[in-house]
Formats: structure tokens, sequence, C-alpha cells
């Protein structure tokens, strides 16, 4: 009798009325049957229209009534036909809350045997993280070898109680948020959560374990400023809380408190690195290649998709082995043993943090790779834990060097970007000396940004500015060519004497 294929006007027909429920059911408030009738005789256009709750015996009276005087049919009818309607409204509304929870329960794929097995060897495999990178590659990551890597290991540590975050940075259209894009694609859609406008009390409304071991991403950190530092204390302390004043059904005020609990993965792109420096604390900082080379080889992959040469089906057997691999890893302790050997260059800004960073790094390889680790007990507590080698130390040096160098900087980025450029150039074309104009049309920078970038390298004294010996005129000059390979050596270097005594104690 009723049909509810019109979801705004549900139709309920008998033999003596014809009545629609206009604009539907309400599935939040189950203690009462709200709805807005339009009740007719059958072919008639005499209408009865009436907001009311069905589960109300006063209102429903008063209807039976109204009803009755207008459209000259018996109260028993009318009372019957809405009872009916009522049973049936109840039913349906039972079917469409059961269809809601079903509908928004998290989504957990059941791997297959062939999926398993075939995640199982791959994470058996030697070389993990050679061929995970390749992989990455495969799934339609163009460049970007070391940056995608570290940040698909970034992802993987979600699921550890210790998660790295990282913040991708460049200029705007370099691919900052398609690289995290890509690598995100990675993760399966049950593991994150994709953020690009959030109010700043959203995070607190989330279900109390609902992003334990969540990876979040952001998109612009521009647009999720008001949820940056309820985002900050979920890094750092694995859980944010808020007290808020709350009317209970029978309006007595009660003070509750809303927690919701970590710890999480966040990820996020900006241009703007100064401005997020706190959180920028927390994370890694991932600088996106702005080179020719990557620009040509971005380029060359946007034409094989143009010309159809792309095997989609090749990137899409990729993603779906990475996220089954994905699915397999379980949470285990991770114990290094070599820990107490591992120390930070001295160059490195901020040293608890980041040596922090660097212990959990090591920790997240060993967890990727925890289907090569044998499997060991605590004698005390019988907990089960693996234990990182030598090998994922060294890993982790190769991938982790450019963060350290970026971390021993005391320019931005951008600036560092701009100086090795110039480097770049004055080699190229013999010089020692340059001018803004010569620089401004060659390297084809805005003044501006030309004028800021000289600015910070006269202040910290990487160039400085002479007088031309033949006119009134200034040039500037680089104080040291060597300085930024120098400082890279330093800091390979303190990494292998750690590995060296490490070597020398076994």
């Amino acid at each position: 009798m009723l049909d509810p294929s019109n979801p705004n006007n549900y139709e309920y027909t008998t033999k003596h009325l014809e009545i629609h429920i206009l604009g539907g059911l309400k599935t939040n408030k189950m203690e009462s049957l709200r709805v807005t009738l339009s009740i007719q005789k059958p072919k008639q256009y005499n209408v009865v229209r009436q907001s009311i709750d069905l589960y109300n015996d006063n209102q429903i009276e008063k209807l039976v009534r109204k009803v009755a005087e207008r459209l000259e049919i018996g109260t028993s009818v009318v009372r019957r036909t809405l009872q009916e309607l009522t049973k049936a409204l109840e039913s349906y509304r039972f079917l469409l809350v059961e269809k809601e929870t079903i509908a928004n329960q998290p989504f957990y794929k059941e791997l297959s045997a062939t999926e398993i097995k075939q995640a199982e060897t791959f994470l058996n495999s030697k070389s993990l993280l050679k061929k995970t990178n390749d992989l990455i590659g495969k799934s339609g990551v163009i460049g970007e070898e070391n940056n995608r890597q570290t940040m698909f290991l970034i992802f993987t540590s979600r699921k550890t109680n210790n998660p790295l975050h990282c913040i991708s940075l460049g200029s705007s259209g370099t691919g900052k948020t398609h690289l995290q894009s890509k690598v995100s694609e990675l993760i399966p859609k049950e593991d994150k959560v994709e953020i690009t406008v959030l109010s700043a009390n959203a995070f607190y409304y989330f279900n109390r374990t609902e992003l334990q071991h969540k990876l979040i991403l952001i998109e612009d950190l521009d647009g999720a400023e008001s949820v940056l530092y309820p985002l900050r204390e979920l890094q750092s302390k694995k859980r944010i809380t808020k007290t808020v004043v709350h009317k209970d059904s029978k309006g007595n005020t009660k003070t509750i408190h809303l927690t919701v609990e970590g710890p999480v993965s966040v990820a996020g792109c900006t241009t703007q690195e100064s401005i997020y420096e706190d959180n920028s604390n927390r994370s890694f900082l991932l600088y996106i290649d702005e080179s020719e080379e990557q620009d040509k080889k971005i380029m060359d992959y946007q034409r094989l998709i143009s010309a159809g040469k792309v095997n989609e089906d090749e990137e899409h057997k990729a993603k779906e082995l990475l996220k089954n691999v994905q699915r397999l890893l379980k949470p285990i302790r991770v114990i290094n043993p070599y820990a107490e050997y591992l120390e930070l260059p001295q160059s490195v800004f901020k040293p608890r943090r980041t040596n922090s960073h660097y212990l959990q790094f090591i920790e997240a390889i060993t967890f990727y790779k925890q289907y090569q680790r044998e499997k060991q007990y605590d004698k005390e507590t019988g907990e089960e834990f693996i234990e990182t080698t030598i090998e994922d130390i060294q890993e982790a040096n190769e991938l982790i060097i450019d963060i350290l160098l970026r971390k021993s900087d005391t320019l931005t980025g951008a600036c560092r970007n701009h100086l090795e450029n110039l480097k770049d150039y004055l080699i190229k074309n013999n010089q020692t000396t340059f001018t803004n104009a010569e620089i401004r049309r060659n390297l084809r920078i805005k003044e501006s940004t030309l004028r800021w970038y000289h600015k910070h390298l006269l202040a910290e004294n990487y160039i400085h500015r002479i007088k031309k010996a033949k006119s009134k005129s200034y040039c500037f000059e680089i104080v040291d060519l060597g300085e930024y390979t120098n400082l890279k050596k330093q800091i390979n270097k303190a990494l292998q004497d750690c590995i060296d005594k490490i070597k020398g104690a076994r």
C-alpha cells in the first residue's frame, strides 16, 4: 500500500483515501514520527494538508475529525487508515535506518587467497624498498624517486604507535598536491580521511576512535588553517579533548567532554613554509623537484597519456598490489638495538625533535619489512616485537639525507633553490659576479621575488655586494660556492660514522 519510490512524496492509497507524505521521512528522531500529510478522496480535488506527529494521539484525533468533516467520510475509516499508515511508515523507517547504518559502516576489503599470496610474496622479496619504489613509479607517480618513497613510508607509519607526518613544499603549479594525491591512492580508502576545508570545531565531533591510525590528507594548508591547532595536538599528544555545554532530553544543562583519540599521520601541501613553522617542526619537509629534468619527465608522461600510450591496466594493478600490501601489515612493536649509536650531525637545527623523527623513520622501514623479520617475544611481558637491522638504518640514511640537509640549512627551501640555481648559472657562464637585472632576465624571476631572495641571502651572508671597478654601480658575489656541497658531505660523514660504530661494536 505504501509507495516510497519518490523520496520526497510517498504515496499511500486505500479504497477510501489517497494520502501523500510530503518530504518523506526523517530518521534522526525515532521517538516521534513527524510528517506532513496531504489527504483526499481518490479522484477528487478537496485536499486536507496537515503537519502532524503520528505518535501523538491528541493530534491524531483532531486530524480524524477534521478530515471526516472536510471530506465527508466516516471517522472510523479515517482513524483506521491513519493507524495502518503509521504502521507502514514505522516499518519503512526501520528499513531506512538499517540501510543508513550499513552505508555508514567503514569499508573493509576482504582479500582473496590469491591477493593475499601476491602481497605476501611481495613483502618477502629481496630489495623490498627498491621494488616498492619501482612499483610506485608504475602506478603513475612520475619522477620524485626519493620523495615518493619517503612519503609512502610516512603514510605506512600510520599503523604504528608513533606515526610520522609530512608537508610538501614548492612553488605554485609544481605538483605538490599531485604528488600527495597520487601516493595517497596507494593507501586503502578505509585508512584515510581527505580534507579540503574543515571548520575549527569539526575535528572534535568525530567518533572517539574514528581517526585512530588514519592518514589525514590536507590538500592545501591555507584552506585548513582553522584546524591546524587540533591537528598539532593530535600529532603531539595523540588525542584532543573539548569541553562543551549540552542540554539533555529533560532540558538540564550538563558539561560534557568530547575526546578524539589518535594516533594519526598528517600530510599537507603549501607554498608558504615560514607561516606553518609549528606544523613544520612536527613533520618531514618534502621539497618538490622543480628541475628542468623533472619538468621533462612530467610533460613526456602527459604526452603519452594524450596519445593513449599509457598502460592504465598496469597502473591499476600496481596500485591494487600496494594497497593490499598495506592491508596485510599488522601493528607490531619495533625495537632498534642500535639506537644508542645513532647521532645526528651537529649542524641540524632543533635536534631533539629531528632526532625523534630520524629514529621513527628507521622504525617505519623496519615495520614495513615485518614479513622479513623474525618475531620475538619479551620475556617479562610476552609482547611480540621485531628488531631493526643495519640494512634498515642504511636505507633510512639514504632517504633522509636530503631532509636532514634542509633541516641544517638557515635558508628557506625556495631561497635555497634560488641560490643553487644562481650557482649553476655562474659556473655555466664562468662568472663570479652578477647583477639583479642579469639574473632577472636569464633566470626569469619576478623583480619583487628576486629582491626578497637577495635580501635574505645578504642578511645570512651567502652573498655580498661589491662595487664595480670602472663604474659607480654595484653587483653581487656569492661568498662560498661550495658551502651546500660541504654541508651535505658533513651530514653524510656523520651518518656513515654511526654505521661504522655499529659495525665496530658487533
